[in-house]
């Protein structure tokens, strides 16, 4: 192994954020996705006939689905790391969660 090889070894070694960090992220999603499942349960099916209504529903929907699908991956990071469980199963089990919460919400 060349030197060259080894300092790029020791400089790219995977560091996990702090634990703050993590939490504090898991919280700004958790109130995003709150958000706009309010927004999004709020809407009526009438008023969704004007197309001037539609802009305000589908961004909400396009926040719920990014911080959605972020929380999940982020929650899915601390089950794995938590439990040793596979990823895997991990991965399953917060999609679930987020699922589950999310239709909550929304009333269904």
């Amino acid at each position: 192994m060349t030197d060259v090889e080894r300092l790029l070894r020791s400089a790219l070694v995977p560091v996990d954020p702090p634990v703050s960090l993590t939490d504090r992220l898991e919280l700004r999603l958790t109130e995003t996705v709150d958000i706009a499942a309010e927004e999004l349960a709020d809407w009526e099916l009438s008023t969704m006939r004007d197309p001037r209504n539609w802009g305000r529903t589908a961004a909400a929907g396009a926040v719920l689905a990014a911080a959605g699908g972020t929380l999940v991956l982020v929650r899915a990071r601390q089950q794995h790391k938590k439990r040793q469980a596979g990823a895997l199963k991990a991965l399953e089990q917060s999609i679930e969660d987020v699922s589950t919460d999310i239709r909550k919400r929304l009333g269904r």
